[in-house]
């Protein structure tokens, strides 16, 4: 009866059934089944976020930029250049700073002898938003 009692605790120690490991891995895959769209989706939205402060940033000193000099930057490296920010800013979606897809004004804003300038600035991304818009809408 002695033996038969260490027999068993020896078999209590020995580690972890299968069946017990394999609940084990279900549930830690239900969790992650359940956890990783939603960060994926934080994700998103955080580089959403990001890109609208840019794109208000950029077209903020294109308009300062315009109104002080009587004319439109010609490139967005002019906003560099004249102080007006310290670097052109990254593209989010892209992870680029020079994938920024700027629209060029049709009329001078100095009259006809005055290049065109950048009008106004979108995202150079061609994926789709969390709200279904394209990126380079926005």
């Amino acid at each position: 009866m002695v033996r038969d009692v260490k027999q068993i605790l020896r078999k209590a120690q020995r580690g972890f059934t299968l069946i017990e490991l394999m609940v084990v891995m279900a549930i830690i895959s239900v969790l992650l089944a359940i956890a990783l769209p939603i960060y994926q989706k934080s994700i998103t939205r955080a580089k959403e976020s990001v890109l609208r402060n840019n794109l208000f940033t950029l077209r903020s000193m294109i308009d300062e930029y315009t109104i002080d000099k009587q004319k439109a930057p010609e490139s967005l490296s002019d906003l560099v250049t004249e102080g007006y920010l310290r670097q052109i800013p990254q593209d989010p979606m892209t992870g680029s700073d020079g994938t920024w897809r700027i629209v060029m004004e049709d009329t001078p804003v100095g009259g006809s002898s005055n290049p065109p300038g950048i009008f106004d600035v979108h995202s150079g991304s061609d994926k789709t938003s969390l709200e279904g818009t394209p990126y380079s809408e926005w």
